[in-house]
């Protein structure tokens, strides 16, 4: 069931990239919403396991296809000196909007519907707003205006023009960061208490992580929208490779906590540098495509990275 979720996001961030470079990021938003809107809610009363598969497929479907015009909205959206704090202040709503499905799911821990009626809901109560408030990108307007309907085939989008190896250094980039992401954010709690940790300071060390993620979210924008590019990438992804030794080698509740938080503040932060990368390495006719493409490589990540673990 939860697979099905994940293989709904990778044709969903792909083809959600390349369908907005032709009829606009706005208009597939709405109707990105709209789908995982409807499917959730739907999840709570289909009545057999092939309706569940496919309805978290759909589900998944629908949250691909918003991320990538998300990020290529917000970086159209303001000007490129804070393209980095822009995506990274939009972004920080997925750890707030985890916590609050968290805090939901809490609360109704009797009935398990509810947190996908809720789930359901909300994002279709959102979707009127979306529609009448979210203005579409003014980039893709003009280039629309200027272009018309023509758009360049995907494999001249990703690789034309000297972008072939942008593409390829963002998706291996994207590939293994998610990778190591969802590998600790999968295993970390179990890994602890192997190591014999007790059940509370394992939660404690998660929550530090979480913590940890959602300021380094913040952390890689403003470092990237304020510092050079190159060297960012250089810190954040060395901080990234101590503080994983840290958790290999740390001995004791205050040193793997102090090893679990920086490891939840780079990885994010290497997440969100990566997010607000993508978009300029693409001009604005293929830039959805573009990011949709990495994103939907990082999902592989996401899927191979627990998978990984488990072997190891």
């Amino acid at each position: 069931m939860f697979s099905a979720g994940i293989i709904g996001l990778l044709p969903g961030a792909f083809f959600g990239g390349w369908v907005a470079d032709r009829i606009g990021r706005k208009k597939i938003l709405v109707g990105a919403v709209l789908l995982f809107g409807l499917f959730s809610l739907c999840t709570a009363y289909v009545e057999s396991y092939s309706s569940l598969l496919l309805v978290r497929f759909m589900t998944g479907l629908g949250l691909g296809a918003a991320l990538p015009n998300l990020i290529a909205l917000c970086a159209e959206a303001v000007s490129e000196r804070n393209r980095g704090t822009a995506i990274s202040v939009m972004y920080c709503g997925v750890p707030l909007g985890g916590a609050l499905a968290a805090v939901v799911a809490m609360f109704s821990s009797e009935h398990w519907q509810t947190t996908f009626i809720i789930g359901g809901l909300v994002p279709l109560l959102v979707v009127p707003l979306m529609a009448l408030l979210l203005p579409e990108s003014s980039a893709f307007r003009q280039q629309h205006s200027a272009t018309g309907s023509q758009r360049p085939s995907s494999a001249h989008a990703l690789f034309g023009e000297g972008r072939t190896r942008n593409t390829l250094a963002l998706w291996l980039s994207y590939f293994f960061t998610l990778t190591v992401m969802y590998m600790l954010l999968n295993w970390l709690p179990s890994l602890l208490l192997e190591q014999g940790f007790s059940k509370p300071q394992a939660g404690m060390i998660q929550m530090l992580f979480n913590i940890g993620g959602a300021l380094g979210s913040l952390l890689g924008g403003l470092l990237l929208d304020r510092c050079n590019g190159l060297k960012v990438v250089l810190f954040v992804y060395a901080g990234l490779l101590t503080a994983l030794a840290g958790v290999g080698l740390a001995v004791g509740i205050v040193p793997m906590a102090i090893a679990g938080f920086a490891a939840g503040l780079f990885v994010m932060a290497a997440q969100l540098v990566l997010y607000a990368l993508a978009p300029p390495s693409y001009p604005t006719a293929v830039r959805a495509t573009g990011v949709g493409a990495a994103v939907a490589i990082g999902r592989l990540g996401s899927v191979a990275g627990p998978l990984a673990a488990g072997q190891i």
